[in-house]
């Protein structure tokens, strides 16, 4: 019996370069002895769809090429399945968080080639309500201001827009008040953003949560108190440097569980999307997917 793969692309992804990369992933695919199911996205969802049918016939992988809003999809049709296939990715975003996080190049023809000598290793990712993440749910007016960037400028300036809006809304005067509880107690207080990290790329600012690894078993919470704009330029100084964690107006804390209440329902922003409106409970789901990922890091 050949073995099956479900190839997911979204072919409006990456300036629409996916359907150059189309054929030579699956000339690879072939190569490595799989039948290929080759999937196109047309719109919102259809990535959680076919992964989730790949899971149902039991395929043996399943590769998404796409954004990240394409992987999360992908990872969600995936997650809390009873057959699992092994997952890959090919990321065509502006940030391409989990590919950065897994060390899966994010030159296309590279990631693609590397498929064949991969291996497998096993990640987490985080539920929260009936949404799945891999890698950040953010709280505050900041990742709300981030849903205004507009597609364009968001490919045209990557993270550095988000920033941008970032700022905006911090100098912005509202404040929130939230009610947060973990495994060790609870924290209340007015803060202008939170943090849920899986793993250490951020926005693509790969040191956002040095210590978070893609297999740890952890949720990495960040909560930024209310911080006037020297502050907040600090802080993103602490980003850039890895030491957000010893940053004054910033608490941190390693969880398996956060629950999130705040004095008016607020959304969250996951993975760069719009999420669910507070309040929730996030877990984290420990070495849930089965990803392949390049042989670089296999030492670490």
């Amino acid at each position: 019996m050949m073995k099956k793969a479900m190839f997911i692309l979204n072919p409006s992804a990456g300036k629409e370069r996916a359907s150059e990369y189309r054929e030579q992933v699956e000339e690879t695919l072939a190569s490595m002895g799989y039948e290929v199911d080759t999937r196109e996205t047309e719109k919102a969802k259809d990535a959680t769809h076919f992964a989730a049918e790949a899971c149902e016939k039991k395929y043996d992988f399943v590769v998404a090429m796409g954004g990240d809003g394409t992987i999360n999809e992908a990872v969600s049709g995936i997650a809390e399945q009873e057959h699992q296939p092994l997952f890959s990715l090919i990321p065509l975003g502006t940030v391409n968080d989990f590919a950065r996080a897994l060390g899966i190049s994010l030159d296309p023809p590279e990631a693609i080639e590397a498929l064949k000598t991969g291996y497998e290793k096993r990640v987490d990712i985080a539920k929260v309500g009936e949404h799945f993440f891999m890698n950040i749910l953010a709280i505050g007016d900041i990742a709300e201001s981030t849903y205004d960037v507009d597609p364009e400028q968001k490919t045209k300036l990557g993270a550095l827009a988000y920033f941008i809006e970032g700022v905006k809304a911090i100098t912005a005067d509202t404040e929130t008040y939230f009610e947060i509880e973990h495994d060790h107690g609870t924290w209340s207080g007015e803060a202008k953003l939170v943090l849920v990290a899986l793993t250490n790329s951020v926005g693509g600012f790969e040191k956002l949560a040095p210590e978070a690894l893609t297999d740890d078993g952890l949720l990495h919470l960040y909560i930024v108190k209310n911080a006037a704009l020297p502050a907040f330029l600090r802080i993103a100084t602490s980003v850039l440097r890895g030491k957000l964690e010893e940053d004054p107006a910033v608490e941190a804390v390693h969880t398996t569980k956060v629950s999130i209440k705040t004095n008016e329902p607020m959304s969250c922003n996951i993975d760069g999307d719009e999420g669910c409106t507070t309040p929730f409970m996030i877990e984290v789901l420990p070495q849930h997917i089965r990803a392949l990922i390049p042989p670089d890091d296999a030492g670490e």
